[in-house]
């Protein structure tokens, strides 16, 4: 399917914009900034909860979106994207507050460290942590330990599925949206998606060489390459015109192959970041009303 005409004007906007791997980690920062020019206005919940929680090496700013009703709530661990090197709480703040509206959900998000500071397995140690911790601190926050699960998108799609392969005793789902889950760049996705599509090839490599530093790569680094049996039901959603959609449907596949209940839900006419993009681009707000369907069923 070929591009829908919001999907191509938002890459109107963004040509000549230089490539991430062309800046320096500080200016890659600041760049994304500019997500919040295609943004919608801030919904308001019912309230968002500021906290630190205690990380393996230092304490983690986090948030909580409630929603509107009576706890304890089901709960989701949001796990942003960032390429493991980007972004932070208050580009995703957004995305978060709808999320915990479409979903009455209390939408718990965590910002782990980043890397090329903090490598593998720092980020994914951080947002484990976090996790354990909730789940075991439900109560103290007015949410219910027996249905917490996580979700992610790009790189937070990629911790979000580890996470499920290091706690998959005590999640209820996850939630993997356009995640990275493997290092390589061979596919037909990351071929015929190269370039021109918001986010590139190269830019996924110049991500990943931070993420991994000088670690080998491993099942939890690219969950692809892991065990899924006894995985927690799953929900993916992909992108029709990005690097990493074959990430997200091979590893559907591999979910299903081994027993695991997983839904696949292809965006085919979009790129990777709608999740950043609700201002202009319909994906997200189609993706949260289906998934309020398929968690109201868990």
């Amino acid at each position: 399917m070929p591009l829908n005409e919001q999907a191509r004007s938002v890459l109107e906007k963004l040509a000549g914009a230089p490539a991430l791997e062309e800046l320096t980690v500080f200016e890659a920062r600041q760049a994304q900034w500019g997500f919040l020019a295609f943004q919608g206005a801030p919904e308001p919940v019912a309230r968002v909860a500021h906290l630190f929680v205690p990380g393996p090496t230092a304490d983690l700013p986090a948030r909580i979106y409630y929603p509107e009703g009576d706890g304890p709530f089901p709960a989701i661990v949001f796990l942003h994207g960032s390429g493991w090197v980007t972004c932070n709480l208050d580009i995703y703040d957004v995305a978060l507050r709808v999320l915990a509206n479409a979903t009455g959900h209390a939408v718990f998000a965590v910002n782990y460290q980043k890397a090329p500071e903090h490598p593998f397995p720092v980020p994914l140690d951080d947002s484990y942590a976090a996790t354990a911790w909730l789940v075991e601190h439900a109560a103290s926050v007015d949410v219910d330990p027996a249905r917490i699960g996580v979700m992610g998108d790009s790189a937070g799609g990629n911790l979000a599925a580890a996470v499920a392969l290091k706690a998959r005793d005590r999640l209820a789902f996850q939630v993997l949206v356009v995640p990275a889950l493997d290092v390589d760049f061979t596919t037909r996705s990351y071929v015929d998606h190269a370039a021109g599509y918001a986010l590139s090839t190269g830019t996924m490599r110049w991500f990943w060489s931070h993420y991994l530093g000088s670690a080998p790569v491993s099942d939890l680094a690219a969950p692809l390459r892991a065990s899924v049996d006894g995985l927690p039901p799953a929900f993916v959603a992909i992108a029709g015109h990005d690097p990493v959609r074959d990430d997200g449907e091979r590893y559907a596949a591999k979910l299903a192959a081994a027993g695991v209940p997983v839904v696949l839900r292809e965006f085919e006419g979009t790129i990777h970041p709608f999740v950043l993009m609700d201002g202009v681009l319909d994906e997200y707000r189609v993706l949260l009303g289906e998934l309020r369907t398929w968690l109201g069923a868990r």
